[in-house]
């Protein structure tokens, strides 16, 4: 397959990120950039190595593009779906950052446009699925480690930056809702952790007001997700405060069970226990010497292990979801986080700001009829 070709539209923490990484690769020809900013897009591209005359400021000169093969989006939330689903209209692959729509009714059009344009790779950016950590801990729990799993909680608190021109975060038009502009993370973390064993049949949400900062929208989240097995997850969602960036797991099942705490030392952030592997004792893996010294050296982990210890996602995988994408875009492979395939992590955040308003559990899969009804 030739170089794939690229444009990306917005040029932020993110979508400079991203830049940079396509820059980086062999097999990939940037042809455009999209940022109103003029200022901002010409650093951005400045930083990844790339000639300042591929900035526009018009998104219908990529869109227009008959080379561009793909179209990478890291704009603010409101325009994700509009500008995904014009892409879409025109033939071409999408990488879209997280939510990928702000309004039900674009929500539904992406699904549909996707269902009509099967030839089309689409991608949303719940980039905690490529943390190393994360990806060892979905397949214990497919292995079985664990036994049945029963209970699963997966925090997401932290104070999201809304300094200088990110502000918008702060409004209800612009950001969405406070689950799409983070919460989902940990949401995705526990749908795809589960996925192996079963799968979510309902929520159950409540949701508070801003306490100190000036959010349109509720920044504080408590979501039950009740599985089909009859175990539960639990998150606690909060992008208003937090004294560091908690995303603490813990999960329990029938023969084990794992914690992860995000706050603590690297060598305690992690620590499991399995009746088939560990023989009921405790161990820490990201703590080689004291695996050593209790005779477990085995169960050590890799020194280069990541972990979600941060909000800055810029510093996470970047790198592994971009190649993804394109791997996927060459083999014509529907990614796990394509519009249709992720659909559920957004259908779980309409159903929590259902359950919120009408103190109900909302049933899984999600009536997208109800729901239109509701939102629209």
């Amino acid at each position: 397959m030739q170089n794939l070709q690229a444009g990306l539209v917005g040029a932020g923490w993110m979508g400079g990120t991203l830049l940079k990484r396509l820059a980086e690769r062999s097999d990939v020809d940037v042809l455009a950039l999209c940022e109103p900013n003029g200022d901002r897009g010409g650093e951005a591209l400045g930083c990844a190595g790339l000639p300042v005359s591929l900035l526009t400021g018009n998104y219908d000169d990529i869109i227009s593009n008959p080379d561009i093969d793909a179209v990478w989006i890291a704009s603010p939330n409101s325009a994700h779906a509009p500008q995904a689903l014009q892409a879409m209209r025109a033939g071409k692959h999408v990488f879209c950052e997280k939510p990928c729509a702000t309004k039900f009714s674009d929500f539904r059009a992406l699904i549909e446009a996707e269902r009509a344009n099967p030839d089309l790779i689409t991608y949303v950016d719940f980039i905690l699925y490529f943390d190393s950590m994360e990806s060892r801990l979905r397949q214990m729990v497919s292995d079985g480690v664990f036994g049945t799993v029963a209970q699963v909680q997966v925090n997401y608190r932290h104070p999201i930056n809304i300094a200088g021109d990110k502000v918008w975060k702060l409004s209800k038009e612009t950001m969405g809702d406070a689950i799409a502009m983070g919460i989902n993370h940990a949401l995705s973390v526990m749908i795809y952790l589960m996925r192996s064993q079963t799968g979510p049949v309902g929520v159950l949400a409540t949701s508070r007001p801003a306490q100190i900062r000036q959010f349109e929208e509720d920044p504080i989240w408590n979501i039950l997700v009740k599985f089909d097995n009859g175990g539960a997850g639990f998150c606690f969602g909060n992008i208003e405060n937090s004294n560091g960036y908690d995303a603490y797991h813990n999960v329990l099942g029938s023969e084990g069970g794992f914690v992860f705490d995000s706050q603590l030392e690297r060598t305690h952030k992690v620590r499991y226990w399995s009746a088939r592997e560990t023989a009921g004792k405790w161990v820490y893996p990201l703590d080689p010497d004291r695996c050593a010294r209790e005779g477990r050296r085995d169960f050590a982990w890799p020194p280069d292990t990541t972990t979600p210890d941060s909000g800055d996602v810029v510093n996470h995988q970047t790198s592994e979801c971009v190649g993804h994408f394109i791997e996927c875009v060459k083999s014509g492979t529907k990614s796990p986080l394509s519009f249709t395939n992720s659909a559920i992590l957004s259908e779980i955040g309409w159903a929590a700001r259902m359950s919120a308003a009408t103190g109900k559990q909302i049933p899984l899969p999600l009536d997208y009829s109800a729901a239109a009804e509701f939102f629209d």
